[in-house]
Parts: structure tokens; C-alpha cells; sequence
């Protein structure tokens, strides 16, 4: 945040370190333009007012993955306050997704501040080794206001805030890589008591699964204890997932603890330019992209939702169905056959091996009648295994479907003449014989012949 070191995922330790980020004596912090602006792009994209001057603060306190003994951080004056971010049905856990407590539900923030990050520590049998290289790297932390009602609401926020944060290109929001990290402040009171009860902090969650598991545990563990009589104090408590426990870490020290006061080496911000610079960098977001794929392409609520998930899914779908006739039935490919095959190949849309061009070409030969719907999933598995488009795979296997009237008339008119007691039947009333004499004309034209014409044809002949 305020040196050139890189930010690089599981490089060796202390290997990229400077006097900056080591806290040596006589080194000076340069602002990073380029965290101060994906900060303010990220508050525009949830709704947040942006401060007019923004300032920088020293967050005092002694700790071995802080060797200057404070943190550069934001107090008082943060980038961004307020702002909301919309909750929606597909962010939810799946097991929860039919049983949604308040549908359509948007959690307010109270602000959006950007700081620099602290080392990493490792604690070993008898000792702890620090690692500077997270030291320094660019933290924005989100805070929301106390509106999550159950550990499910917590999942959703999180799944929605990753789909946001990648929608704006603002991070990969990578759990595992450190680039995705949650603390959660648990409170619960009485149904009848409006005030809160004891704030406890809950860190070391690596996961969005953990933070709903975590919650689940200390909810409950909270209301046994008040249950028993015992009251709760402030503190901050960890997260065992390999236990399934919350364990006390510390007792919780409030802000004036931390002595703040603005940082004499660094100027305030004036954030209009910064504004103007990233004003045309809002993307179209998640909510946006569904209404506009329903309104669209006309395909349902809920695969919009499925669609606009994933940001490379719903590119992919968008140039597969720029040509199409029925951007429906390319939906229905992609989130059926498609992802099918992605996932028993062990391959993500970004290594799908069908340009989204080539799947649109697929759609229209079947639409047009060209192939069989049987058949072309025949030609998919090809594609899918080669590559090849699917026009050359119809041509080098022949399996164009016969769609000529003319053609299809007179091989109807053969089977009507060959199978005069399955004709008599239909006539009489016994419509699944025209299944029979269906199954005829395509077996006549060796498969070959679009099963649609071929019964609208048998259906007028045999009634004339």
C-alpha cells in the first residue's frame, strides 16, 4: 500500500521486503494511486457516499507482525461510508435457498476503509516465525451494520460481496490465496430486548462454508451460556475448523485503546479526481446483468441468476447467443450439457474447449432443423472431445437431418401403403399407432428424416 514490493501468493518468506514494509527507521509511505481508486470504484459499485477529503491514521499497538508498532489505517475520515449490497436467491447456500427468511434482502455498510495489511505469523511447536511479505499489501475492509439475522444471511453477504469485488476487477477474492478474509461479530439478546448483547469477534475463517459453520457453533454456544446464567463479555474468539469450535483468542480492546491520530507523513486525499477516474469503470453489476438477460434474451429468472453467477459464464453465454434465434435454447445448453461436461472433465468455462461461436452453431443447426436434437448431442460430445466445429463434424459423419417435405411426403407415402392395419387403427382412434408409422418413415430414411415434419405430415395424410 505504501511501497513497490509485489504482492505475490506463496512466494518464499520475507522475499519480497523493503525498509517500508520492514518498518525501519527513516523510511517514508508513498501512497498506492491504484488501491485508492479500486476502494472508491468498490464503494460507487455498493451505493456508497465517497468522502469529499479522506485521511490517513496511525492505529497504535505493539505486536510481532507489526514492527514499526502502528498500522497505517483510517479512522475517522474513511474513503467510503453508507452504502448497501443486495442479497440475492443463488448466493444463499443451496440448502437454504427454497426457506429465505427475507427475500431480496439488502445489508446497509457503515464504511469502507483502506489500510495497509500486517505479516503473517507461523506458529510452531516452541516457536513463531513472521513472514513479511503480506506486510504492507493493500487491505480495504467493508463493515456492515448489524443486520445479518442467521449464519445463511453471512453466506450470502460474502458470496454476493466476492461476486461484486470480481465484477469490478477489484480482486480475485481468493479465500484460500488471503485475498477474501472475514472477521464476524456475533451478538444475541432475548426475543422481547431490542439492545444487543456482548459483541464476540470470531477470526481465522478460511472459507464462506466456515463462516456459516462458525456462526451456527457460537450462535448456540452464546444462548446455552445465557440460558445457564452465565453473562458474556467482549472478546475475540477463534475458529477451529478441524473441531468445529470457537476458542477464546483475547479479551477485545476498544478503539481509544489504539491511540489513533492522523499520520504526519502522509497529506489527506482529495477524492474527485479520483471519482472521475473510476466513474467509467463501474461495471454492469450482478443484479443489473440478471434483469437485462430476463428483459433480453427471454430466458427465466432463474437462469439469469445461474448465468450472471460467474463472470465468464455470462460472457460466454452472451457471444454464444449474439447470433442466435433462440437465445433460450443456448441457455439451456450451457447451463445443461455444457456445464455437465465441464464438470465431469474437471475443466471451468475458462478452459472450455467450444468457443461460445461454435456451441451458438450447434443451437441454430438444430433451431433450423438441419440436425435432430438427438443428434446433436452427438455432435457436442465431438465438439467437446475435439474441438472441431459442429457444420464439420455433421459433414464428416453424414448425420445432416432430412428436413426436405417433398422427400419426407413420399417415404410417408410408402409406409402409409405397406401398413394399411396400423393406418386402419389410427383411423379409428388409436393415436399411438402414428407412433408406430412415425418410427417407420425415420427408420426408411436411415434415421435421417426430422421427426417433427415427418409427424405433421402422417397426421394430415391419415386424416384426409
Amino acid at each position: 500500500m505504501f511501497c513497490a514490493c509485489p504482492v505475490e501468493f506463496g512466494a518464499e518468506p520475507n522475499s519480497h521486503t523493503c525498509p517500508i514494509c520492514l518498518g525501519l527507521p527513516g523510511a517514508l509511505p508513498v501512497m498506492n494511486q491504484e488501491a485508492l481508486r479500486l476502494t472508491v470504484l468498490t464503494g460507487l459499485m455498493l451505493g456508497c457516499d465517497i468522502a469529499p477529503i479522506s485521511k490517513f491514521d496511525r492505529k497504535n499497538y505493539f505486536y510481532p507482525d507489526m514492527p514499526k508498532n502502528y498500522q497505517i489505517s483510517q479512522y475517522d475520515m474513511p474513503l467510503c461510508t453508507n452504502g448497501s449490497l443486495p442479497l440475492h436467491d443463488l448466493a444463499y447456500p443451496k440448502d437454504a435457498q427454497r426457506n429465505i427468511a427475507t427475500p431480496n434482502k439488502e445489508v446497509h455498510l457503515v464504511r469502507i476503509h483502506l489500510e495497509e495489511d500486517v505479516a503473517k505469523s507461523f506458529h510452531f511447536e516452541n516457536s513463531t516465525g513472521i513472514d513479511f511479505n503480506r506486510a504492507g499489501t493493500p487491505l480495504m475492509e467493508i463493515v456492515t451494520q448489524p443486520e445479518l439475522n442467521s449464519p445463511e444471511e453471512a453466506f450470502a453477504f460474502l458470496t454476493a460481496l466476492k461476486q461484486i469485488l470480481i465484477y469490478g476487477d477489484v480482486s480475485d477474492a481468493d479465500m484460500e490465496k488471503g485475498q477474501l478474509r472475514c472477521d464476524c461479530n456475533v451478538s444475541v439478546r432475548p426475543e422481547k430486548q431490542s439492545e444487543l448483547g456482548a459483541k464476540i469477534e470470531i477470526k481465522n475463517m478460511n472459507s464462506i462454508s466456515g463462516v456459516r459453520r462458525a456462526l451456527t457453533y457460537e450462535i448456540q454456544r452464546q444462548i446455552s451460556l445465557l440460558d445457564s446464567g452465565e453473562q458474556l463479555e467482549q472478546e475475540t474468539r477463534g475458529w477451529d475448523d478441524a473441531t468445529g469450535e470457537t476458542f477464546l483468542m483475547r479479551t477485545k480492546e476498544f478503539a481509544h485503546d489504539y491511540r489513533y491520530f492522523p499520520d504526519p507523513d502522509l497529506v489527506p486525499v482529495r477524492t474527485d479526481v479520483l471519482v472521475a477516474d473510476v466513474r467509467e469503470r463501474v461495471p454492469e453489476l450482478p443484479k443489473a446483468k440478471r434483469a437485462r438477460f430476463v428483459e433480453e434474451y427471454q430466458v427465466s429468472p432463474y437462469d439469469a441468476g445461474v448465468l450472471a453467477n460467474d463472470l465468464e459464464l455470462a460472457s460466454y453465454f452472451e457471444r454464444a447467443a449474439k447470433g442466435a434465434k433462440k437465445p433460450k435454447n443456448v441457455a439451456n445448453w450451457i447451463l445443461n450439457d455444457l456445464q455437465n461436461a465441464l464438470s465431469a472433465a474437471g475443466k471451468t468455462i475458462h478452459d472450455c474447449p467450444i468457443p461460445p461461436e461454435a456451441l451458438d452453431e450447434l443451437v441454430n443447426l438444430i433451431d433450423s432443423g438441419k440436425i435432430s436434437g438427438k443428434q446433436g448431442k452427438e455432435v457436442f460430445a465431438e465438439m467437446f472431445a475435439t474441438g472441431w466445429s459442429a457444420a464439420a463434424i455433421v459433414k464428416e459423419k453424414g448425420i445432416e437431418q432430412l428436413s426436405d417435405v417433398a422427400m419426407i411426403e413420399a417415404l410417408c407415402d410408402e409406409v402409409i401403403a405397406a401398413n394399411p392395419k396400423p393406418v386402419a387403427d389410427f383411423k379409428i382412434g388409436n393415436t399411438a399407432s402414428l407412433n408406430f408409422l412415425k418410427g417407420q418413415v425415420i427408420k426408411c430414411s436411415k434415421g435421417k428424416a426430422n421427426p417433427q415434419i415427418v409427424g405433421e405430415i402422417l397426421e394430415r395424410k391419415l386424416r384426409a
